[in-house]
């Protein structure tokens, strides 16, 4: 029975709470190792209630899956003093390390799929690991160099063509290989979740997606040849369409996913329909892995408040994408 494997995100946030909820909870069906501290989670435990045993392992193959207990692959270390809801080098470092073994084991193939719950910039940035986030981390530890981030909820999916970076840079970096390799990740990945001929929209950059060059050349001389030569690949692409009306088109059904241009056109719209049931999924790895869509929520961190919806669907997602995924040597 391959497990899941649950980084639990930052110590100092919410994740070892939900990581905790998502494992007591009766609609996870799937068999799951989580890395973390144990003594985090310990405490953690007492704050949510959930009453579980957190059994430390040393490897996937000493899991046991007992009900009411989780099996714990220990990176240990933490003090029992550190501060909750608050930035701390210490909870970078370790949050870094819990996704880097993650990516160790589904890289040998030990776990079928990485769910992660969140990390902090500002932490990160503290301890001195040089990433903006779990994407970037993602893609360099398995030595990735074509992905892209999905944002789904049951009603609308949405990849983007560039992630965490400034506006201004993100208008330079969206470039015709760009648009179409994102274009491609997407077809692949709704492929393989199930739809046959995945229907894929692509927004627009400018207002009214450039009205013919009237507002800027970009849809017209960038985006739209990228949509012409994923149409001759038989991809059943569309646009560039409006931004301000492709997302409502893509909800009410006209289509599976939309390609939007950067960070804030393309997660406004999905944050805005519930944080709770999105699932950040990347695309390009070389295994699935999914997250929730919502930060380390340092304001309730230790209130035993936090929703798990997210982290359970982030689940349902992995368990899903891993069942259709090819098997690896």
């Amino acid at each position: 029975m391959t497990p899941i494997a649950i980084t639990m995100g930052d110590p100092c946030g919410i994740g070892p709470e939900i990581t905790l909820k998502a494992c007591a909870d009766p609609r996870r069906t799937v068999p799951v190792v989580v890395i973390g501290d144990t003594g985090v989670l310990a405490r953690a435990d007492q704050i949510v209630g959930t009453r579980l045993a957190i059994r430390p392992i040393s490897s996937v193959d000493q899991a046991e899956f007992a009900p009411g207990t989780v099996d714990v692959l220990a990176e240990d270390g933490l003090p029992a003093d550190l501060p909750r809801g608050a930035l701390d080098a210490r909870a970078g470092a370790a949050s870094f390390q819990y996704v880097r073994r993650g990516v160790q084991l589904a890289m040998a193939h030990e776990v079928r799929a990485l769910v992660t719950a969140p990390i902090n910039k500002e932490a990160l940035r503290m301890s001195g690991v040089p990433y903006p986030g779990h994407t970037e981390i993602l893609a360099d530890l398995s030595g990735t160099t074509d992905y892209a981030m999905m944002m789904a909820t049951d009603e609308l999916r949405i990849v983007l063509v560039t992630v965490h970076q400034s506006l201004r840079t993100a208008i330079d970096a969206i470039t015709t290989d760009r648009v179409l390799d994102v274009i491609r990740l997407t077809h692949r990945t709704l492929r393989r979740g199930g739809l046959p001929a995945p229907r894929i929209a692509v927004a627009g950059l400018n207002p009214h997606a450039g009205e013919n060059g009237l507002f800027g050349r970009e849809d017209v001389d960038i985006i739209a040849p990228a949509v012409r030569t994923a149409q001759g690949e038989g991809i059943r692409a569309d646009g560039p369409w409006p931004a301000d009306t492709v997302f409502m088109r893509a909800r009410a059904g006209a289509f599976d996913a939309v390609v939007a241009q950067y960070h804030d056109q393309g997660l406004i719209p999905v944050k805005y329909l519930g944080i709770e049931h999105g699932v950040n999924i990347t695309l390009g790895l070389p295994f699935v892995r999914t997250s929730v869509d919502h930060g380390t929520a340092f304001d309730i961190a230790g209130r035993g408040t936090a929703d798990p919806s997210s982290l359970l669907a982030a689940l349902t997602h992995a368990d899903r994408l891993s069942s259709r995924a090819p098997v690896r040597p």
